[in-house]
């Protein structure tokens, strides 16, 4: 770890953490409350969860971070896989001293909040997930063809937006195969095993409408893949469903998402 290195639980601390070939930017507000590490979506960065720590407020330990490539200070990374991301959230909880936490994930890190609470339920408060980790079959060969299409589209601009964080420093192709494992990965025979799986409180919060790239009811569609997983799973529930689209849903329902985390703290039992 860099820069202001100090007590786990002690005063905020920002700085690097190293992991396998590279280096994430984590932010930790420190102190004693229920530490709640917040996944990112797919290209996004740990400022999408301002608006989210601040409805919730001081009494909470937040940790946000940027993901491989992601942000502007978080360094390349020869593995952007998604089983590096899920190896990430172990790195930055051993970092930051954290032996068991609330996991909130948006997108791409609703999966990985997933995965890593089925992998890792003793150390897992619980989980909020964002509009993500529907088990749905959307992937198939026209649509790989229309991921790589419309990322190469973007390829002109995106360097661009690199030095600003707002686009990641990975190539269009990277950011292809990377929407696209996670098309697999969302297959029901994939997924639902791993939701099935979990023994800690889990709830959803869903969005509205459609995302970037889907079309008509497409992103609906993915959306009631979820209704089969609630009726075999009791720790997993619907926790509300807002108004706002996929885009749209840390920006203008974040008291939505803060209140599914407080239902999930105080489910939770056991020792921190």
């Amino acid at each position: 770890m860099t820069k202001n290195s100090m007590s786990p639980t002690g005063s905020p601390w920002t700085g690097m953490v190293p992991v396998d070939d590279t280096a994430l930017a984590v932010t930790d507000t420190g102190g004693l409350g229920i530490p709640v590490l917040y996944l990112n979506g797919q290209f996004a960065t740990q400022g999408y969860w301002r608006r989210v720590t601040v409805e919730l407020g001081t009494g909470w330990r937040h940790i946000t971070y940027d993901e491989r490539a992601r942000g502007r200070k978080s360094q390349r990374s020869a593995d952007y896989s998604f089983e590096a991301a899920v190896r990430d959230v172990d790195a930055v909880l051993a970092a930051r001293g954290v032996e068991r936490a609330l996991l909130v994930g948006w997108s791409y890190g609703a999966f990985v909040g997933a995965h890593w609470a089925a992998r890792n339920p003793d150390r897992t408060l619980g989980a909020v997930l964002v509009d993500g980790a529907f088990p749905y079959d959307w992937l198939d060969e026209a649509m790989e063809q229309r991921i790589r299409k419309m990322f190469r589209r973007m390829s002109w601009f995106l360097p661009l937006l690199r030095p600003t964080g707002l686009a990641p420093r990975m190539t269009a192709e990277q950011q292809a195969d990377s929407n696209i494992e996670i098309g697999v990965i969302s297959r029901e025979r994939e997924l639902g095993p791993v939701l099935d799986g979990i023994t800690v409180p889990v709830r959803y919060v869903v969005a509205s409408g459609t995302s970037l790239g889907s079309r008509g009811d497409e992103q609906e569609r993915i959306r009631a893949g979820l209704d089969a997983v609630t009726a075999r799973n009791a720790h997993i529930k619907i926790g509300a469903k807002v108004a706002s689209n996929h885009g749209a849903i840390l920006k203008k329902d974040y008291p939505a998402i803060a209140e599914a985390v407080r239902e999930v703290a105080a489910l939770d039992h056991g020792e921190r």
